[in-house]
C-alpha cells in the first residue's frame, strides 16, 4: 500500500495499491465521500499511465488542483520511485 499526502484539496491523503502497472485499489482520506469512492471504483484495474493522462490537470472550482489531479501526481511519484 502506497500513501500520498495531498496538497490543496479537501482530502488529506490518498492510499493506493499498484500491481503490474494496474491500479488495484484507491482510497481517499477526507474529501467528498461519494465522488472519491466513485473515482476509486472507476480506476480499479486501469493502467497507471492511462489514469495519469485522464486525471492530470483537473481543477476543483478555483483551486489549482483537485483530488483526481492529486492522485495523478501520486501515481507519477510512484512511477518515478519504482
Amino acid at each position: 500500500m502506497e500513501h500520498y499526502r495531498t496538497h490543496g484539496t479537501c482530502s488529506q491523503e490518498i492510499d493506493f495499491e499498484i500491481e503490474d502497472n494496474k491500479i488495484q485499489s484507491v482510497e481517499f482520506i477526507g474529501g467528498c465521500d461519494g465522488n472519491t469512492k466513485g473515482l476509486a471504483a472507476l480506476l480499479q484495474g486501469m493502467d497507471v499511465d492511462e489514469a495519469i493522462k485522464r486525471l492530470s490537470g483537473i481543477r476543483c472550482g478555483f483551486k489549482e488542483t483537485s483530488c483526481p489531479d492529486q492522485l495523478s501526481r501520486a501515481l507519477r511519484e510512484y512511477q518515478e520511485s519504482h
